[in-house]
């Protein structure tokens, strides 16, 4: 039975790698909207896969056995393995808000750099350091 392995939305990229056997797709899926998500193969790319596709889906149908489907076509190829890698940094932050600063942080910087600007003041750090 075949696995989904991922289901791109829109418009889909297939870079060939230039030094090592591989490629990739990479594009916006269905599964996780929003993030941005890269599927690396080790094999030679199909030799009449497009730079770009359209709404593909990509399937494991073996054990190292994968169909791309999309609507300009249909591509079978075998590969070593497939890697899936989501870009996960922006819902991560979005999560996370930053800490605000407490003001004490703030006065002591702000001095440190006003101090920093002059030559009086850069000697006047340098003695304070030692």
């Amino acid at each position: 039975m075949p696995e989904v392995l991922a289901t791109f939305q829109g418009v889909v990229s297939c870079t060939r790698a230039a030094t090592a056997r591989g490629f990739a797709l990479s594009g916006l899926t269905a599964e996780r909207p929003g993030e941005p998500t890269t599927l690396t193969f080790s094999a030679a790319a199909p030799a009449d896969l497009p730079t770009t596709l359209e709404d593909a889906r990509v399937e494991r149908v073996g054990g190292g056995a994968y169909c791309i489907a999309a609507a300009a076509g249909s591509w079978q190829f075998e590969a070593r393995a497939a890697e899936l890698q989501r870009e996960v940094a922006v819902p991560f932050f979005r999560a996370l808000p930053p800490r605000p600063v407490p003001w004490s942080k703030r006065v002591f910087w702000s001095l440190v750099l006003a101090l920093a600007s002059s030559r009086a003041g850069l000697a006047l750090l340098r003695r304070l350091r030692r």
